[in-house]
């Protein structure tokens, strides 16, 4: 039964995961907007000169800040400037994180939900669900963090300039690189961001569902069946998002800074990230690229879970 919940979950996952992949790219490059990359030559960061005709001196003219893109902008821009086979950058990664990270979320999940259900009444109380969504989240994130600063890296590589990108061919390569020129450690960067987001997002996606579904089917709302999974899915997906969107931002950003030899890193850790940000860009920069997140959220949410449904129906004898 326990190994089952596994090889269901991680089938979903996959699948959710590579059809709602370019969404994800999105959000990743919207979450970098406004940081500093590293990539504008240093000549052009010296605010220009104009000759003031009262003081007969030279003034700098302040540049004009860097216009936001929309996400519709974003993947449009990315289509422009590197090819349609751009959004899919680092999905090879992406196939990795969920057959490591979710598979194992997943059939946690599914194995603690078995063992703390009453079997009288055939139910599991929402604080049993969040807890066994957290415990679920938080372990399935320590094994899959690797695969995870892989795919931020490769997602994020395209809006380097040309010298600066890392040129990752595979996962495997980004792995092997990251190992070899930063430690091994350097796979577990942002591991404690990566954790603490997978707490919070199994543990609002995963128990809202069950409650969502829960309450439907109870109220009589509609009958079980597709509709009833569509629905709570989607409730599910909003509830995730809005709860991990500020935490997303900064594993982001710590994921992907470049760290030079011999120099102090942009960030010392989530903490310092998270005061950087909002002192650069206000506090609702943690909530950037929050569109591209319910956007990619809700048809993940709801993928993964219309799937979970229908695999578990196909492998319902086994």
């Amino acid at each position: 039964m326990g190994v089952k919940g596994f090889v269901e979950g991680g089938i979903a996952s996959i699948i959710a995961g590579c059809s709602t992949h370019p969404l994800d790219l999105i959000k990743v490059r919207m979450q970098l907007q406004g940081e500093a990359s590293g990539t504008v030559p240093v000549q052009t960061l010296r605010p220009a000169l104009a000759f003031h005709p009262t003081n007969h001196a030279h003034v700098p003219i302040t540049p004009p800040p860097v216009p936001r893109v929309g996400p519709v902008g974003v993947g449009v821009r990315i289509i422009q400037q590197e090819g349609i086979a751009a959004l899919y950058s680092g999905v090879s990664a992406t196939v990795l994180r969920q057959t490591l990270y979710s598979t194992t979320r997943m059939g946690l999940y599914d194995m603690l939900k078995t063992k703390w259900t009453d079997p009288n009444t055939n139910n599991m109380p929402l604080g049993k669900k969040i807890v066994a969504g957290l415990i679920a989240g938080g372990i399935g994130a320590a094994v899959g963090n690797p695969a995870d600063v892989a795919m931020v890296r490769m997602q994020a590589d395209g809006r380097l300039s040309a010298p600066q990108r890392r040129n990752y061919k595979s996962v495997v390569d980004a792995i092997s690189q990251m190992t070899k020129s930063e430690g091994i450690t350097s796979l577990w960067r942002g591991s404690s961001l990566t954790v603490n987001r997978a707490m919070l997002v199994t543990a609002s996606q995963l128990a809202s569902y069950d409650e969502f579904k829960e309450m439907i089917l109870k109220k009589g709302l509609m009958k079980g069946g597709l509709g009833t999974h569509v629905t709570a899915s989607f409730a599910a997906g909003f509830v995730a998002s809005v709860v991990t969107n500020p935490v997303d931002v900064i594993k982001t950003r710590v994921m992907n800074m470049k760290v030079e030899p011999r120099k102090a890193p942009p960030y010392c850790g989530a903490l310092d990230c998270a005061m950087k940000t909002i002192k650069a860009e206000g506090p609702m920069a943690l909530y950037k690229g929050f569109i591209p997140t319910i956007s990619r959220q809700g048809p993940f949410t709801i993928v993964l879970f219309v799937t979970l449904e229908q695999v578990r129906k196909l492998l319902k004898d086994f």
